[in-house]
């Protein structure tokens, strides 16, 4: 099988497992769907009939302007099929074309910074930054653990190798959240480095806001990579360790090739299919896991917004919330499929 037809035939079934779980949410709230596309178009006829000054001026009572806004309301509610049960195949579609075209409607109580409801609106604002302070992260943790767990493999049983794994077993018994609580009580009020709230005071459209959320970053990025790296060095330690046992491993030995050149040219390549499915794996279970950990430090991301809207039971919100980190979440994995089977060409004739 070719690259490109390994390709899409990935692409296309990470497309089926998308529409699968778009037709799975929208079962689960197709009762709740029906008042938030409702919701959504009523808000849409109001603002277009208010913003359309000379239409308002011909009404003479309040009466006839309400009158006239719930008749397009029930034009446009028939027309897109609203008035039919949201299980009519029609219905269905909709709601899953809505979704997929991220058209979540309006929230119920969240706003944006800008002060805008719509779903959509929020989730654009929130995204970015959860993905600035988890891939920044994932990216730090997946470097330094690659380098101290090469180093490990290479000396299995010395000293850097027991610190290495001890450390892998101690980090990794700790919770996230206990950590960064531990870490906010002693780097913003013991030691004041660092703000406790990791949101940053200052207006979006001040200038200052970036480098302002950069700096408050830096407490919850320390936490992250503190936890991380330890697992990821012992993980990268032990696919190293069976590389390096191999029988072309000590052919090119025997041959006089540098020990660091074999270490990071062809032991690591050759580890590194099981090395980018784990990455790819804890990248997408760092933003599934986001609540907790922005909760924690009060970072305005994904998770925030998921816990905020939960807490309120903002319907719109968390379906939007759902859609838009499962979808990274097969992207992350279909990204993973890509780089295996770069790395390894077996995978592409099977």
């Amino acid at each position: 099988m070719g690259f490109k037809r390994y390709l899409a035939k990935r692409a296309i079934t990470m497309f089926g497992v998308l529409m699968a779980t778009l037709l799975i949410t929208v079962a689960l709230v197709g009762s709740n769907m029906d008042a938030i596309l409702k919701q959504s178009v009523s808000f849409d006829i109001r603002q277009q009939v208010t913003n359309d000054k000379s239409l308002v001026s011909t009404f003479k009572t309040t009466e006839q302007l309400d009158k006239y806004v719930k008749n397009q309301i029930d034009l446009r509610v028939r027309s897109l099929g609203l008035d039919q049960p949201w299980y009519t195949p029609q219905r269905i579609g909709l709601a899953m074309y809505k979704i997929l075209t991220l058209d979540f409607g309006r929230a119920k109580f969240i706003t944006s910074d800008s002060g805008s409801s719509d779903v959509k609106t929020i989730i654009l604002e929130k995204l970015p930054r959860t993905i600035l302070l988890f891939t920044t992260a994932t990216a730090i943790v997946s470097l330094v653990g690659i380098i101290l767990g090469s180093i490990s493999a290479s000396k299995v049983g010395s000293k850097i190798d027991r610190i290495t794994s001890g450390f892998a077993i101690v980090s990794s018994s700790f919770p996230v959240w206990w950590v960064g609580i531990l870490m906010i009580f002693l780097f913003a009020f013991i030691y004041p480095i660092f703000p406790a709230r990791a949101t940053p005071s200052l207006a979006v459209t001040d200038p200052g806001y970036f480098p302002a959320l950069l700096y408050h970053m830096t407490l919850p990025l320390i936490t992250l990579v503190l936890i991380g790296f330890g697992s990821w060095a012992y993980l990268v330690r032990n696919f190293l360790v069976g590389v390096l046992q191999e029988d072309f491993i000590t052919a090119k030995r025997t041959m006089g090739i540098d020990e660091k050149k074999i270490l990071y040219r062809h032991a690591l390549r050759n580890a590194a299919p099981p090395i980018i499915t784990v990455l790819a794996l804890s990248l997408s279970g760092s933003l599934g896991g986001a609540i907790i950990t922005e909760a924690v430090f009060d970072w305005p991301g994904m998770g925030s917004l998921y816990y905020q809207a939960i807490t309120l039971l903002d319907l719109p919100v968390i379906i939007g919330a759902t859609y838009v980190l499962t979808a990274f979440f097969l992207a992350s994995i279909f990204l993973a499929d890509v780089l295996y089977a770069y790395f390894d060409p077996r995978v592409r004739r099977q």
